[in-house]
């Protein structure tokens, strides 16, 4: 059971680098129950040590392929549950994924 000051937030993490995954971590680390949007091939330069990311710590896991309309709709049905909405694109990526 999660304990901690966010514990009750819930945080959805399109997978990225830079910033965002941090600040993901830290907010479960604070409690927050954070779901990382991972795509489809994800850690194939190690397969298998996707647990060894400490960016990961703390985080659910679902990957979905952004480029597929179903994936869409399942990340803006998370994103609809959420309190928060994590996402370090380039600018306009997210719109058009059809997630902006």
């Amino acid at each position: 059971m999660a304990t901690g000051p966010l514990t009750g937030l819930r945080v959805v993490e399109l997978a990225g680098i830079g910033p965002c995954p941090f600040a993901a971590m830290t907010l479960a680390d604070l409690g927050a129950e954070v779901i990382r949007v991972d795509r489809p091939g994800d850690g194939e330069f190690f397969p298998g040590w996707e647990h060894a990311d400490v960016l990961n710590r703390g985080k659910k896991s679902v990957v979905l392929d952004l480029k597929q309309a179903d994936a869409v709709e399942a990340a803006l049905s998370l994103v609809a549950s959420a309190d928060v909405l994590l996402e370090g694109y380039r600018p306009g990526v997210a719109e058009r994924l059809g997630l902006g």
